[in-house]
């Protein structure tokens, strides 16, 4: 950066202009609900109120593989949250997540209403309750939980960190581009060396950990994330192309990652879910159709 660029902080940083960037309009220094509304309910137990983000399709991934496996139970409505429109800033969005991020969930398969957040979580209370993807107990639960939690502090430099500034800021600056841009590649190392010994990433069995690190660096380098697979070269990354497309192919993975979308081709969204059957009959290209 030149000098002219510096940034000199004051003694006590106050909230006095937007950021700039794609989300500025939503970017806030306090928490809370900015206005009322109730958070919709549908027929199932399972309630998720999402948006197709990575942290989003992360839930929706699981959901559709527990049902792919059989377990009716794990039927679920999904209710579209807009983030670029503040709906996570609802009252009843708070309520089920003071944090204001997607995803939250809803359980009511109980006497009680229980609420998960963050997206791990999530995975974690959805594997107990229907005892998959995640073993029991012993070193292969320990090793599960090991990369779990490894995507969760992991991915806020390649969100935050590389795609803010790469893709989101207002301006390109090469320092936090440089900066990030090695923390991304040297975390693709170091699933890729892992990668090279293990047909999943803790071990021989698909996980919640592979839904987990599939929904941020799987996509970077399926070339979804921020536009940006030629510039990280990830081919490169020759294991962990092979553990993205191989996951990618799963049928639940590809309804996964449809759910709660409404951004792409439109083939590819179903803003809102409610039935196995809405992936034949309510994606976005044949509503519109519908309604033409």
């Amino acid at each position: 950066m030149s000098d002219d660029t510096t940034y000199t902080p004051p003694a006590v940083w106050t909230w006095d202009s937007e950021s700039g960037g794609r989300f500025a309009n939503i970017n806030r220094p306090i928490a809370g609900a900015t206005h009322d509304k109730d958070l919709s309910v549908g027929k199932h137990p399972l309630q998720l109120y999402s948006l197709a983000t990575p942290n989003g399709v992360k839930v929706t991934v699981m959901l559709e593989e527990l049902l792919e496996l059989g377990h009716s139970g794990a039927e679920y409505d999904a209710w579209l949250v807009n983030i670029g429109e503040g709906d996570q800033f609802s009252s009843g969005f708070v309520g089920a997540n003071p944090n204001s991020k997607i995803p939250a969930l809803m359980d009511h398969s109980g006497d009680t209403p229980v609420r998960v957040f963050e997206s791990g979580s999530i995975l974690v209370h959805l594997a107990e309750k229907f005892d998959a993807f995640l073993p029991k107990d012993g070193p292969a639960r320990t090793e599960v939980m090991n990369w779990l939690f490894w995507q969760m502090g992991s991915a806020p430099y390649l969100g935050g960190g590389f795609g803010h500034f790469y893709a989101y800021a207002p301006e390109k600056w090469q320092y936090p581009i440089d900066r990030f841009s090695m923390e991304t590649k040297r975390q693709l190392d170091v699933l890729d060396r892992e990668l090279a010994e293990n047909t999943y990433i803790a071990g021989d069995d698909y996980t919640i950990a592979d839904m987990a690190i599939w929904a941020w660096y799987g996509q970077l380098v399926l070339g979804r994330l921020y536009d940006a697979a030629e510039f990280l070269d990830v081919t490169s990354y020759t294991h962990v192309m092979r553990w993205a497309k191989a996951i990618d192919a799963r049928p639940a993975v590809s309804r996964g990652r449809k759910v709660n979308r409404a951004f792409g081709e439109l083939h590819t969204q179903l803003r809102e879910r409610h039935d196995a059957s809405d992936f034949d009959t309510k994606t976005q290209d044949k509503l519109e159709a519908e309604a033409q």
